[in-house]
């Protein structure tokens, strides 16, 4: 129960906080070539103290315990629906889903092809640091980098060798998984925060070599010229087509993400990621298994970087920055970590989204921070949260 001590306290720190804000944000937005400018300034902080402030607001009367009586509908209804696919049979929602995602080109325009295929490979993006941080259990920040390394590995092989994409692949996969073995063998025995300034400077140092290494990489200029797919002497060159190609990828990566969940190496992961020692004392290799988790979400994160170069038909290092690996976290985050569907939707959340509400992309990082915030008070599971942490979720509650 919140008291009006600890009510006031959170009131003026959230007023001190947003006086700050509007400090830090002012040379930025308010310095301009004609002078200095107030006007853009004002707007945007007045957008963010309102939003701040109703946050506040919900998140005082929700421990004041006020809103029990309206999230208990709200959990009924996401419950109910929970409970309607649980029992509705999986091949019949696989089948509908399946076939929506084949028709959907044939419905659609050209912008609405553009979008999917960016959402599916979030979703390989996704569901490949699923691995890492919701089955095992270990944070990686600077995961962007695996997917950079599959795009230059199929840049620089189909170019230099003449190799398809079908064989650059794997291949492209291959080079992704030793890159997350490489990360991986050195962090083994990292916990918390050295974690995760270990994973981010790897990204940032994947980043750097791509970006300075001109005789192998062509450094900030990239490569260009990277070829599309061919199959048979077909080559897709439209986006439909290409929306194919990663809907293809996408599926197999959900069906291996899948079996890696319910096999006794995801139940490994899960046990290391509860309590890693006793996980040791239990006889699970700990050390190869966290080593493995690294491969194995890498590997799909290098599939997702072929297609990217393959689509773009270049590649470049600011294509692979940290906030790209920011993004993808959040995306496993909002969703459910551990949770396949719960990806899907986050992935959904923050790509798709935004492009229905275009209007407020110069302040989407803005609208992420409220939308995760009010996430974390409301669903800190996630959006569909995993059968097995929402059931401990609830029997924690």
């Amino acid at each position: 129960m919140l008291t009006i001590r600890e009510s006031k306290k959170k009131w003026l720190a959230c007023g001190v906080g947003l006086l700050w804000f509007l400090i830090l944000l002012w040379p930025m937005l308010g310095i301009t070539p004609d002078g200095l400018e107030f006007g853009n300034t004002l707007k945007v902080f007045g957008y963010v103290a309102v939003a701040a402030l109703i946050i506040m607001l919900f998140y005082q009367v929700q421990q004041a315990g006020r809103l029990e009586a309206a999230e208990r509908p709200l959990k009924a209804v996401g419950g109910a629906i929970q409970a309607a696919y649980e029992k509705t049979p999986t091949w019949m929602v696989l089948a509908v889903v399946f076939a929506l995602a084949v028709i959907y080109p044939l419905l659609t325009g050209r912008y609405a092809h553009d979008v999917a295929i960016q959402v599916l490979v979030y979703v390989c993006l996704g569901l490949g640091l699923n691995i890492v941080i919701g089955l095992a259990g270990l944070l990686d920040l600077g995961y962007i980098a695996f997917y950079g390394v599959g795009a230059y590995t199929y840049a620089l092989m189909s170019l230099h060798f003449g190799l398809s994409f079908w064989l650059c692949l794997p291949v492209s996969a291959f080079f992704a998984a030793i890159a997350g073995c490489i990360i991986g063998y050195p962090t083994l025995r990292m916990r918390g925060d050295y974690l995760a300034i270990v994973t981010l400077g790897f990204g940032e140092i994947v980043r750097i070599i791509l970006n300075n290494w001109m005789a192998l990489t062509n450094g900030p200029n990239g490569i260009l010229s990277i070829p599309r797919p061919e199959i048979f002497g077909y080559s897709f060159r439209s986006l439909s087509s290409m929306y194919y190609v990663i809907l293809g990828i996408a599926i197999v990566t959900i069906i291996s993400v899948y079996r890696l969940n319910y096999s006794r190496i995801g139940r490994a992961w899960e046990a290391i990621r509860e309590d890693e020692t006793a996980a040791e004392l239990m006889g699970v290799n700990t050390f190869l298994l966290k080593l493995l988790a690294y491969a194995m979400g890498a590997t799909f994160a290098g599939f997702a970087g072929a297609f990217f170069a393959a689509r773009m038909k270049f590649v470049g290092p600011e294509s692979f920055t940290f906030l790209e690996s920011a993004m993808v976290l959040a995306m496993v985050i909002l969703g459910g970590m551990g949770s396949i569907p719960g990806v899907i939707l986050g992935v959904l959340a923050l790509v798709a989204l935004p492009e229905v509400f275009r209007e407020l992309e110069l302040y989407r990082m803005l609208v992420f921070g409220g939308v995760m915030t009010l996430m974390m008070l409301v669903r800190p599971a996630g959006i569909w949260p995993a059968k097995r942490v929402g059931r401990r979720s609830e029997e924690a509650e």
